[in-house]
């Protein structure tokens, strides 16, 4: 949660790459010529940055936690992109890849060849051709414009955005208004995915990589946003590949359909045992920097504060405000901060018209914990609102709790959040480290259970490590097998 108040792809075309054979001369011609020289293949162009992309590349670094240093990785994508430039059929267009320091699963592509590729993302890949289906993908988009068509669209949608903004007279939900807006823009159109796809496996291969990492990761891609289907994402900037990048059964189907026409001896290469070696100790999750969920409690070092959502509630820290769903989704929570002028009571802020439907005669000023607080509650068919303000320095953080229907339990679950609001101790600041991957050798009498027994810090440790590790529901580790696992 950045406290301040304030987004790939495979097909139709199943690319037809026949073999290429050369006409054989005769002896006589060979002995009388002189062999020809190779056509130099042009090299890539440096990546032509405009203001409207300088401004893009800004806005993604200030929304996905800016760029993560990795000097390992940065090397070993370096090479990846360099072979797959040399396979395609544009060699002489350059690409500029930044890893992004975010949890998020999610890459995409500026028209000019800026590739963006999240930490989060190369954690889930297992391999060498897993990411090189990813990057080839992006590159796609470049290739066939799919990433200026959209550009051009998100031009045209300008009055969209400058309507939303006289709209609104909260920060807050403009923000979130042009987030999902951008998202829309940011969106290709299921053709173009399917496009991007074929073109993207096709370079893969001819780049010798394993034409099917595509088909297995974008499994791998679906089975973790499964993971993720009980928590609701409010922050459009916040989502995963898929939610921009649908990835449906038909289109795994048709990325190994595709990766059959490419299938030869040279043309398989994993290269596991590398990736896994550059992946060792990336951070996982989300950045402490910029607070983290740890089970049902949210800390943030920097700012120095922690709170624990009530019983059956599943925390999701994203780019603008920490969000909890109880399960069911009977009853819900939202966790942000917002400017309140100085001068300004918490109670008239909460009465100022920022909500509908307040019930002014229900807000009262109070204090929590030591800090000066206000609550209110609000309604709006069919859910009951309860809403707390509180003033820690010259910050203001609000919670928002949520409920179908209004009950002892719900009223007793949004007091006990807000009373468990307390400042952190240094020790516990100090102490706050990130979640990393570790890579370990499977040993005799280890299994899926007890490697996921020894994972940190994540919810549902054994299908978490399934979908880390790329096993499916029924596979099984084997010693001296290289896997993941989180720690802290």
């Amino acid at each position: 949660m950045t406290m301040v108040n304030c987004g790939s792809r495979i097909a139709p075309a199943l690319l037809c790459v026949g073999l290429m054979l050369a006409g054989c001369s005769d002896m006589g011609k060979l002995q009388q010529a002189t062999a020809p020289m190779p056509t130099p293949r042009p090299k890539p162009a440096m990546v032509q940055s405009t203001p409207a992309s300088d401004r893009e590349h800004e806005r993604i670094l200030a929304t996905y936690g800016g760029a993560y240093e990795d000097p390992q990785l940065e090397g070993l994508i370096s090479r990846i992109v360099d072979r797959l430039v040399a396979a395609s059929d544009r060699p002489d267009q350059g690409y500029k890849v930044t890893i992004l320091n975010s949890g998020a699963v999610n890459a995409f592509a500026l028209p000019t060849g800026q590739l963006y590729v999240t930490r989060g993302l190369i954690a889930l890949a297992n391999d060498t051709s897993e990411l090189s289906s990813v990057l080839s993908h992006e590159m796609a988009h470049v290739l066939a414009r799919h990433a200026a068509i959209r550009e051009d669209q998100a031009r045209q949608a300008a009055v969209v955005t400058r309507v939303v903004s006289d709209m609104s007279n909260d920060p807050d939900l403009t923000a979130l208004a042009l987030a999902k807006t951008k998202l829309t823009m940011a969106s290709f159109s299921r053709t173009q995915e399917f496009e991007a796809d074929g073109i993207g496996v096709g370079i893969s291969a001819k780049a010798k990589f394993d034409p099917y990492g595509a088909a297995r990761f974008l499994t791998s891609m679906e089975r973790n946003a499964e993971l993720k289907a009980g928590k609701v994402a409010i922050d459009p900037r916040a989502q995963d590949f898929l939610s921009s990048h649908p990835a449906t059964p038909e289109r795994v189907q048709n990325a190994a359909a595709i990766a059959k026409q490419y299938v030869s001896p040279e043309a398989r290469e994993h290269d596991r045992e590398t990736y896994l070696a550059a992946v060792d100790n990336i951070v996982f999750g989300e950045d402490p920097s910029e607070g983290f969920v740890r089970g049902r409690r949210f800390l943030h070092p920097k700012l120095g504060f922690t709170f624990q959502a009530p019983e059956n509630f599943t925390l999701d820290n994203t780019a603008q405000a920490v969000i909890g769903v109880r399960e069911g989704g009977a009853q819900a929570m939202r966790f942000d901060v917002v400017r309140v002028p100085a001068q300004q009571t918490l109670g008239d802020y909460l009465n100022s018209g920022w909500m509908e439907n307040v019930d002014k005669s229900a807000t009262e000023e109070l204090t929590i914990n030591g800090f000066p607080a206000a609550s209110t509650t609000a309604s709006g068919d069919p859910w009951q609102f309860k809403v707390y303000a509180l003033r820690v320095g010259s910050d203001v953080y609000r919670f928002i709790f949520a409920s179908r229907q209004k009950s002892t339990e719900s009223e007793r679950n949004a007091r006990e959040t807000v009373n468990s609001f307390r400042r952190l101790s240094l020790e516990e600041s100090q102490s706050a480290r990130p979640l990393r991957i570790k890579v370990i050798t499977v040993q005799p009498g280890d299994t899926v259970e007890s490697l996921a027994h020894r994972m940190s810090g994540v919810d549902r440790p054994i299908e978490r490590f399934r979908v880390l590790n790329g096993l499916d529901a029924r596979a099984q580790v084997k010693v001296r097998d290289r896997v993941k696992i989180v720690v802290e």
